[in-house]
């Protein structure tokens, strides 16, 4: 048994079909594939799989020995929890109901949620509010059909800190919510003591995304994707270091955006040649 290191759908060709796809991420050395789900037409038509669809889904699965075992559900930036427009609230509920669904029936664990309010809109008391009492309903509904959801630690102030998702967190007392820290993000915001909020969150921590990141700064927004891994501000042997050194033993998900690369194959490459080494440093023995 080793560590599970998986890569999130999005690095790979966008033009693959499942099981091309997933075979490119066995041949690649992959234990598994974060699905996407986010706000374009084409990946929230996959909410409405049939119940074939659905099934050709698994069997590639079993037929690659790849699997899916979370989805990134990006897709309530269009349709946000904390929405002051009650149809956009209702729709964003309806993704997640959809979502919770597709993911009891082909086998997927986790539910990645991003942890916006609001996304384009801006941010209130009110916002926060509806956010709040969606997601205890959605954890009840997730208690249903047994899928975990976990917040992702974001680009955004609302959820930049392990912190913040604490404070949401014991306001909606469920097992069936947890974390999924980007490491990327947590180390982006100057503010954020990294080791420290990783030592917090551990006991909630589901699943982990590896990404690098360049810093905000009073001059600067920040970077939070299409940094090249090294070239950010990430300590990635301090960060993994504390995370062994308190227990967690999940899977980690390397986050890329090289679908429309000219090479994404050597992107990849690229990037776990540079984690592995550290990954090994800090004690976690890859799977692949």
């Amino acid at each position: 048994m080793g560590t599970p290191l998986g890569i999130y759908e999005k690095a790979l060709p966008g033009d693959l079909d499942w099981r091309s796809r997933l075979k490119m991420a066995r041949e690649l050395g992959f234990d598994f594939v974060e699905m996407s789900i986010d706000e374009t037409d084409v990946r929230l038509t996959r909410l409405d799989w049939t119940a074939e669809e659905r099934w050709d889904i698994q069997c590639a699965m079993h037929e690659t020995g790849i699997r899916i075992p979370s989805i990134c559900l990006s897709g309530h930036r269009r349709f946000p929890l904390g929405s002051p427009d009650l149809l956009v609230q209702a729709k964003g509920m309806s993704l997640m109901r959809k979502a919770i669904d597709l993911a009891r029936d082909i086998g997927v664990r986790l539910i990645q949620l991003a942890g916006y309010d609001v996304y384009y809109e801006e941010k209130d008391v009110q916002t926060r509010h509806f956010f709040i009492e969606n997601l205890r309903q959605a954890c009840s509904w997730a208690a249903e059909k047994q899928v975990m959801l976990a917040i992702e630690i974001m680009d955004d102030s609302f959820m930049s800190s392990i912190s913040k998702y604490l404070e949401i967190r014991a306001q909606i007392d469920s097992p069936w919510l947890q974390l999924y820290p980007d490491i990327g993000n947590l180390s982006a915001w100057p503010e954020n003591n990294v080791g420290q909020e990783l030592e917090l969150g551990i006991a909630h921590t589901v699943a982990v995304h590896l990404k690098d990141t360049v810093a905000v700064s009073a001059n600067f927004p920040g970077k939070f994707k299409n940094v090249p891994f090294g070239m950010g501000c990430v300590d990635f042997v301090g960060c993994l270091r504390t995370l062994k050194r308190n227990g967690y033993a999940g899977g980690f998900l390397i986050e890329m955006w090289s679908e429309t690369a000219e090479n994404p194959h050597q992107e990849i490459q690229d990037a776990v040649d540079f984690l592995r080494p550290k990954m090994k440093e800090a004690g976690y023995d890859i799977v692949g």
